[in-house]
């Protein structure tokens, strides 16, 4: 065994071994350590945002020089907006949230004294891999914490220097806390991953966040569970019926809010009537906004050079692959479509199952929409960019999955946790299965259901 790979099972273990000893500890003190966190990475502001900045100089550099995609530098900038107060207040909203172990969703009893629980309980130990976004360390480790997971975090390369002091500040904090120190760590190089990714005895989830090829690479490198999407095609469709200044507010605000993000629209679909009334006044306030439109026929012949001024620049041919495609950048790909049922056929062929919007004044052709699209977020009116965890009231996400088992749509407390079974017998002798069945003298199973929202003991 090689010094990476025996290195990389003793981080595999010290989680493991961590998550079982937490499982001992009071949940409040996980909740006392977000306290803690959110203390320790304001004191640190700081060096943080310093460690940012040279990660975005070494970024600009590598995005120049074409090694290193601009949407990725987009994401990587930490000091931009109100990304670093939105970070902090997501640790304190995932602190103030209801503990999401221990909850009763099952409860019957079986027999008089034979009580059965389904409860709620951690899923064990996760390994999160993510490009660019540093504040992804923060997010992950808050909602492990709060959901009773040991987390072994690997962010980019483009994000080191940051990621190594987001996690040194949490760290920190967790050494005041009675929590094992390796509840949260963090690894730094690709060797380490592939090392991690065999891993199966002691990793119970991967959660990869990044590229296309990010996911499908760690998707076919590993036995352990994958959870997690590989590419970010949303879609509007504009429905007969739309109204001009909802339509003009959702696409607009779902294509230039954040072109880099996942929840960016990549494709919008028009009815066929509205070519000559709304598509018009649609395409001039996004070339206003300096998006690149990739139409089709129907939807290019509804416009002209008289439409905006770089007309010529900004609007050309869409080809075949531009339905495909996750632009993350101020790119957007048109298309003209006959019906509502042909707006979800393409978006069922063509997307990519994460978030689908509806403009449309119907509420018969909103129910269809919602109905027939099999994406993880379905939309009416609304724009895509909403297909948040923290806007959802989860606190902040570990990524958004578009798989269909487990967790769906944006993974938040209740993403991270599993369920047991807990049997219980309060029978003077304990309870047999040999004494139920169907012959004479034989107990009867009752099924009676109890009302409880939590253990009884």
């Amino acid at each position: 065994m090689s010094t990476t790979s025996t290195e990389t099972e003793t981080v595999a273990k010290t989680a493991r071994a961590a998550f079982e000893a937490s499982q001992l500890i009071d949940s409040a003190e996980r909740t006392r350590a977000l306290h803690e966190i959110r203390k320790e990475l304001e004191a640190n502001k700081d060096s943080i945002l310093q460690a940012n900045g040279e990660d975005m100089t070494h970024a600009e550099v590598e995005a120049a020089a074409g090694r290193l995609a601009r949407s990725l530098v987009k994401r990587l900038d930490l000091r931009t907006g109100d990304k670093w107060d939105a970070m902090l207040q997501g640790v304190s909203d995932i602190a103030a949230l209801p503990d999401p172990t221990g909850a009763i969703s099952y409860a019957r009893e079986l027999h008089d004294g034979l009580e059965l629980y389904r409860v709620s309980c951690p899923i064990g130990v996760l390994l999160v891999i993510f490009e660019a976004r540093p504040e992804v360390v923060v997010n992950v480790a808050a909602l492990a914490l709060k959901s009773g997971n040991a987390v072994i975090l690997k962010g980019g390369r483009e994000s080191a220097r940051t990621a190594a002091a987001l996690a040194r500040a949490i760290q920190t904090a967790l050494a005041r806390t009675t929590l094992p120190s390796a509840f949260v760590q963090a690894v730094e190089t690709r060797a380490e991953v592939a090392a991690l990714l065999a891993q199966d005895r002691y990793i119970d989830l991967v959660i990869p966040r990044g590229s296309n090829a990010l996911v499908r690479a760690i998707q076919h490198s590993t036995r352990i569970p994958v959870m997690g999407h590989a590419d970010g095609l949303c879609a509007i469709y504009l429905d007969a019926g739309a109204d001009r200044e909802k339509a003009l507010r959702v696409v607009l605000d779902a294509k230039v809010d954040y072109p880099a993000a996942c929840n960016a629209v990549e494709t919008l679909l028009v009815h066929e009537r509205l070519l000559g009334t709304i598509w018009p006044d649609v395409a001039r306030t996004l070339l206003a906004a300096d998006v690149r439109l990739l139409c089709d026929g129907p939807t290019l012949s509804a416009l002209g050079p008289s439409t905006a001024a770089n007309f010529a620049t900004h609007v050309s041919p869409a080809t075949p692959d531009a339905y495909t495609t996750e632009h993350l950048s101020l790119t957007l790909a048109v298309r003209a479509v006959p019906s509502l049922c042909a707006a979800i056929a393409h978006i069922n062929a063509h997307g990519s199952h994460h978030t689908d919007c509806i403009v449309t004044e119907s509420a018969e052709a909103g129910r269809t929409f919602v109905r027939g699209v099999d994406s993880a977020g379905v939309f009416v009116n609304a724009s895509t960019r909403f297909a948040d965890g923290f806007r959802y009231g989860f606190g902040a996400e570990v990524g958004i999955s578009t798989g269909r088992i487990h967790a769906r749509g944006p993974v938040g407390l209740e993403g991270l946790v599993t369920y047991k079974y807990v049997l219980r017998s309060q029978g003077a002798d304990g309870h047999i299965v040999g004494e139920f069945g169907s012959g004479q003298g034989k107990r009867q199973y009752t099924h009676q259901p109890i009302d409880a929202a939590e253990l009884p003991f």
